[in-house]
């Protein structure tokens, strides 16, 4: 699983081959979620603390993350992206 950032305890990973909608894991204290690039919480839970968290780093890093998310689809390496 490539790992895009990981702050405050929260690990933000990113799958080659996912599925649509385009998105990111987030694991934070033995619980996961997956979060589309637009912010909207797919799947899972996480502590409202943590989502915020979540949150402030993805409009931090929106550019960075449609890089990555390209990178995955034509299967190349992701960089990792700075944490908060």
């Amino acid at each position: 699983m490539p790992e895009l950032a990981r702050f405050y305890g929260i690990v933000i990973a990113m799958f080659w081959r996912d599925h649509l909608p385009p998105h990111f894991h987030a694991y934070y204290a033995g619980q996961e979620a997956e979060i589309g690039l637009d912010g909207t919480l797919l799947a899972g839970s996480l502590p409202r603390r943590s989502l915020v968290l979540i949150e402030e780093w993805r409009s931090v890093h929106l550019d960075e993350r449609k890089a990555d998310r390209k990178r995955a689809s034509r299967k190349e390496p992701i960089e990792p992206i700075p944490p908060l």
